[in-house]
């Protein structure tokens, strides 16, 4: 199998009007479509969309518990910027040696992550 890349990761949420305006005015996502499926551009190479299961017929079971790593510039200062929008962080931003890591979840609990390396590879 050839993977070119991936087009896009989908995110499971129970409210899609919600789940848009968090993550379009809370977190600030450019969103990129609409129609049913809200899509939001996640830097250059891949995008996210929020299903509704029930849209294509399957149940919202749970939400996704491995982390979509968001990475930004600076962690410490987009995640003072999401905490005085009302953005809850689980623990203290992780600094790995390699990269710092800042944990949340959005409104239906679905696993964020701040994300930067300083590491070289």
């Amino acid at each position: 199998m050839i993977v070119e890349r991936t087009d896009f990761i989908s995110v499971p949420v129970t409210d899609v009007e919600r789940s848009t305006r968090f993550y379009a005015d809370t977190l600030g996502l450019e969103q990129i479509g609409a129609d049913g499926f809200p899509e939001f551009q996640l830097g250059e190479n891949v995008s996210m969309y929020l299903l509704k299961l029930e849209n294509i017929g399957f149940e919202f079971s749970a939400p996704h518990t491995a982390h979509v790593a968001l990475r930004v510039p600076d962690v410490a200062e987009t995640r003072r910027d999401l905490e005085a929008k009302g953005v809850e962080f689980h623990g203290e931003t992780l600094d790995t040696g390699v990269c710092h890591m800042a944990f949340f979840r959005d409104p239906d609990g679905n696993a964020l992550m701040l994300h930067r390396r300083y590491a070289p590879r």
